[in-house]
């Protein structure tokens, strides 16, 4: 398929495809013209690609993580090794990190929701009055 039809198919822009290219996440064979040519399974892939870049991984880690990863389930395959194996732990950790900070920051947005939403006390009937 082409480049359009790829970016149609998955939501992403040409460009971001062509950069995926470059950074070696997603390869294209190339027509006689000079045509980028993708294989069906692109679409996985760059499923996948998108999902780490949600995950929060750059380009540089999800190029190591691919090749031990299965594009049609994203299961993993049989090549991860023991260092990929720690720098994911890494990345887990920092996402872990983030979404307690995330909870952090929505329970005081919820405090603060809470105490404006309240109803203003009523006033002390007993306090002297401004005249």
């Amino acid at each position: 398929m082409r480049i359009g039809e790829l970016a149609r198919c998955t939501g992403v822009s040409e460009r971001s495809l062509r950069y995926y290219e470059q950074q070696g996440l997603l390869s294209a064979d190339r027509t006689p013209g000079g045509h980028r040519e993708y294989a069906e399974s692109a679409v996985d892939r760059v499923v996948r690609i998108q999902q780490l870049y949600s995950a929060g991984l750059c380009s540089a880690k999800i190029v190591q993580l691919l090749p031990c990863m299965r594009d049609a389930d994203g299961g993993p395959c049989e090549s991860a090794g023991t260092q990929l194996v720690a720098d994911l732990t890494v990345e887990r950790d920092r996402i872990d990190r983030m979404i307690d900070d995330l909870r952090r920051s929505r329970a005081v947005l919820d405090d603060v929701i809470a105490a404006a939403a309240s109803p203003t006390p009523p006033a002390n009937p007993e306090a002297p009055q401004g005249s």
